[in-house]
């Protein structure tokens, strides 16, 4: 049975993982017949945001590790904590918390820079050549770990494209149902949320991700 690890980024769209996509891949995985291991780097969420009224609270703090156990019903793992022989794959939901709390592409733009718990993670799958999927916003960190013109895709917008691009990643425009997949690197890339507008949309890219990387993991 092929065994994929499914990074988290905390709980909740506006400052942590993008429900929707974490659960609809989590459920794409099971129905292929594979296995799942979720993770989350164990560091402090940049910000909280109150998802009633989309207002940071300034007086609030939470661990992306503890916020994004909620969604892994208790089973997941600090990131640290990898045995990448484990492992046949990565998936990476997207939300605002893969700009927040993985990276800190929310704030620094394209100089953004990856978390380094999680740069050393995504990094144990690139190095051995396993195949990895990025979801919605997440696809703005490939170019970090591949080589100038890897292609990846997070749908239409042409200033995160740009930035992707700026890193030396190689940006293809992608409607909501489609994968952008760079066979010499392993990598699949699908918008996801960063153009649908309800979760059908949302499913359709994500269930062909899903797909092509269990087909993509030896």
């Amino acid at each position: 049975m092929k065994k994929v690890a499914v990074l988290f980024s905390g709980s909740g769209v506006f400052d942590g993982t993008e429900l929707h996509e974490s659960v609809l891949a989590l459920l794409e995985i099971a129905r292929a017949g594979a296995c799942y291991q979720c993770f989350a780097p164990d560091v402090a969420q940049l910000h909280v945001v109150n998802h009633l009224t989309g207002e940071v609270d300034a007086s609030d703090s939470r661990n992306v590790l503890v916020e994004s156990a909620r969604i892994a019903r208790g089973d997941i793992m600090a990131v640290t904590a990898l045995d990448i022989n484990e492992f046949d794959a990565l998936i990476i939901p997207g939300g605002f918390g893969a700009a927040k709390n993985l990276c800190n592409f929310a704030v620094a733009g394209a100089e953004h820079v990856v978390d380094s718990s999680v740069k050393q993670f995504i990094g144990q799958f690139t190095q051995a050549k396993k195949p990895v999927g990025f979801i919605c916003i997440s696809p703005i960190m490939i170019p970090q770990f591949y080589g100038a013109g890897v292609k990846g895709t997070i749908g239409s917008d042409s200033n995160t494209a740009a930035a992707f691009e700026r890193q030396g990643g190689s940006h293809q425009v992608a409607a909501v149902d489609d994968i952008v997949i760079d066979e010499a690197n392993k990598v699949v890339s699908t918008p996801a949320y960063m153009l649908a507008d309800n979760i059908i949309e949302a499913h359709s890219g994500i269930e062909k991700l899903v797909k092509q990387i269990l087909l993509m993991a030896e």
